[in-house]
């Protein structure tokens, strides 16, 4: 490829420029496809991830039920109530020396409603916990405080309660930490606000604003009844990695305290796998939508052969004439090898520029992340169309004869 290739071939993408800008748009498209969609994917494993690690990168969540084998072979349901003398064991460091922390979660009926001067709203949640359920489960307050030990071991009626809530209750352009102090009718029971969540958003799954925080005592005394048992709990391991290990220690004190109970008795989700989980089939994700985008490309490539055909045709007795003149097959060859790679050149910058501005839009609810490595990978791909699907039309025009040329009509 040399000065005079390059000169030559600009001139002929000057004069065709309807069809040289088409054949461009094919490339563009393919190359912007590419860097838009693999971006898509990226910021869809970013928000997943996100949703994960507030939850707890280092957590597990335990909740009875699980399925075991029936007297025929068959599969039944069975049932492990985990109890508070659970809770103390799998707090315990003998027992379980990778649990730092264990929160349990009592859940109230489902059709309790919360109501503050004649609004009324349906829970989305009520749960009672324990005072370490903010740290463990990475939820702090935005106003006020969440409460105290003091207030689960005095059984007090005080609430936290996420911003979905507050605004249901007070108007969606009301300010919703301005309910902290106030009473609030939750079923039968008044209960003071003390604390507004910090706004999580959906989890793809549910409102996490739309949620009731009282003391595990509360919820037992007003709600629930003293039954001893807990939906579930939250434990959360020493670090990410030991996440493996809490859960067989967990697995062990259950069913030490349980006598025959198995692992299908219960579940123990390991947000760490689950992590590594999610990462996995997002990348796949990612990968399936870079190679639908970059079946546009070879389609854009296609119509870069397909073009230079058309040119080869036209400009045969160019062709014959440069031949006759004493031009080499190797300098026919290079003209129209620059041409394509120059089409492929120019859309393939276009295409970058068009993926990048694309990416800065949300595109299906997800912020796109434009990775830099799908741009080097398109827009090299772009060249390489242009060279492989270049070869055939340019080396048609190198080997015509000069004679065959200057008779074409």
């Amino acid at each position: 490829m040399n000065i005079e290739s390059i000169r030559m071939a600009l001139r002929g993408i000057v004069a065709n420029r309807m069809r040289s800008a088409l054949t461009m748009l094919g490339i563009l498209i393919g190359v912007g496809a590419v860097i838009i969609l693999v971006a898509v994917g990226a910021g869809s494993a970013a928000k997943t991830r996100q949703s994960l690690e507030a939850l707890g990168s280092n957590t597990l969540t335990v909740s009875a039920g699980g399925f075991g084998q029936g007297n025929r072979g068959g599969t039944q349901a069975r049932s492990l109530q985990i109890t508070d003398v659970d809770v103390t064991a799998i707090g315990d460091k003998l027992q379980a020396p990778d649990v730092t922390a264990v929160v349990p979660i009592v859940n109230g009926p489902g059709s309790t409603a919360a109501a503050f001067n004649g609004a009324s709203t349906a829970l989305g949640s009520f749960i009672g916990t324990s005072d370490t359920y903010s740290s463990v489960k990475n939820a702090p307050t935005q106003a006020g405080t969440f409460f105290t030990v003091d207030d689960v071991t005095n059984r007090a009626n005080v609430v936290v309660i996420g911003t979905t809530v507050a605004k249901n209750l007070l108007g969606a352009n009301a300010d919703p930490n301005s309910l902290v102090g106030q009473n609030v009718q939750f079923g039968s029971h008044s209960l003071t606000v003390v604390g507004i969540l910090k706004s999580k958003g959906s989890n793809g799954f549910q409102d996490q604003d739309d949620i009731a925080i009282v003391p595990e005592s509360t919820m037992r005394d007003n709600y629930s009844g003293n039954t001893g048992t807990v939906s579930q709990l939250v434990v959360q391991a020493a670090s990410r990695n030991a996440t493996g290990a809490a859960q067989t220690e967990i697995t062990s004190v259950l069913q030490s305290d349980h006598k025959g109970a198995t692992a299908t008795s219960y579940r123990v989700l390991n947000q760490a796998a689950l992590l590594q989980t999610a990462a996995a089939s997002n990348k796949t994700f990612t990968v399936l939508l870079g190679s639908v985008a970059a079946i546009s490309l070879l389609v854009g490539g296609i119509g870069v052969m397909n073009i230079m055909l058309v040119t080869v045709t036209e400009r045969t007795r160019e062709i014959g004439i440069r031949k006759a003149i004493g031009a080499r097959t190797s300098a026919i060859l290079s003209q129209f090898l620059t041409e394509a790679v120059l089409l492929s050149l120019l859309g393939g910058l276009l295409g970058i520029t068009a993926g990048m501005l694309g990416s800065r839009f949300t595109i299906v609810g997800v912020a796109p992340v434009i990775q830099n490595y799908s741009i080097v990978l398109a827009f090299g791909v772009a060249i390489a169309v242009g060279l492989f699907f270049g070869i055939y039309p340019a080396s048609r025009a190198a080997k015509l004869r000069p004679i065959d040329a200057l008779r074409y009509e």
